[in-house]
């Protein structure tokens, strides 16, 4: 069975979670992604900030970007995917909580992120449309 470690994407770089969210946005514009490990002492992590979260949770609110802080918006505990868990059980937490992409760990060190993309690419491709259906439930 596939495990995580082996299709998730390496080396996720966080943002502080004292770092505002015009920072975030530019880290992930230079990065091309759409979502950052929210990281705190000791690199611990804290939460997962998107693109979206910036826009619907704060600029959509009449909040400032300039001002916000990434801890804002990293509520609760995060969702995870340990690095040694199968690629199912990973579509079974993206589809639980409803998330598109997963921090993977290894023990309590963040060593990649994986999304619904790198899933998606593991699996034959009749079942792609099905992982689709399973986690892209509308949420808001």
């Amino acid at each position: 069975m596939t495990k995580a470690r082996e299709i998730m994407t390496p080396g996720a770089e966080c943002i502080g979670e004292h770092e505002t969210l015009e920072a975030a946005a530019r880290k992930m514009k230079d990065l091309g992604v759409g979502a950052l490990p929210v990281c705190g002492e000791h690199g611990r992590l804290v939460g997962v900030l998107t693109d979206r979260d910036i826009v619907v949770r704060c600029i959509a609110d009449g909040g400032d970007a300039r001002t916000a802080r990434a801890r804002e918006l990293a509520e609760g505990k995060p969702v995870t995917i340990g690095a040694d868990d199968t690629v199912e059980e990973a579509v079974r937490t993206m589809q639980e909580h409803q998330l598109r992409r997963l921090p993977v760990i290894d023990g309590h060190d963040l060593v990649g992120m994986l999304s619904q993309a790198d899933v998606a690419r593991s699996l034959p491709e009749d079942r792609v449309g099905e992982l689709v259906r399973l986690v892209s439930a509308d949420r808001y």
